[in-house]
């Protein structure tokens, strides 16, 4: 039997690089939760609900995906959930840098817990939220960055 892997994040907004992760995350776990953080020092764009409902679009006919939101530490949420896997994307060295020192905190709260690193594809190591968020605000589509439904609620949230 293979593991729940909960797959954090704030996917404000999900980008093709959040999609890529999951795509070559899925046939490893035998379930994947995608828990978005509901973080109330972070400013988001979109509301949880929202990203719930975009993610629920791009990812509708998945077998063992979940989609739910969480408050509070992702140890404490792998736990309610009956996971023993953080699954983490990695783009670039300051992305390892940073994800590391969380799973070693993340180790010392939850030893039981193991954080599951899979490395961007070349293609999305450049993906961020924020750049894609910046581009979106000016105007400009990213639909070589997000999923076409991602797409069109940025620029609809930008610019009506």
């Amino acid at each position: 039997m293979r593991a729940v892997a909960v797959y954090p994040g704030s996917f404000d907004p999900f980008t093709n690089g959040h999609l890529d992760i999951i795509r070559r995350a899925h046939p490893l776990f035998d379930k994947i939760i995608i828990g978005i953080a509901n973080n109330s020092n972070k400013s988001s764009l979109f509301s949880a609900e929202e990203r719930t409902q975009l993610i629920e679009k791009v990812l509708h006919g998945w077998e063992n995906i979940e989609i739910d939101t969480f408050q509070g530490l992702t140890v404490d949420y792998c736990r309610k959930k009956n996971s023993r896997v953080i699954l983490r994307g990695l783009r670039a060295v300051t992305d390892f840098d940073y994800e590391y020192a969380i799973s070693l905190m993340n180790k010392k709260l939850a030893p039981e817990i193991e954080t599951f690193f899979l490395m961007a594809d070349n293609e999305y190591s450049f993906v961020s939220s924020t750049i894609v968020k910046e581009v979106a605000r000016h105007g400009r589509a990213v639909s070589n960055q997000v999923p076409d439904v991602v797409n069109e609620a940025l620029l609809k949230k930008f610019h009506g």
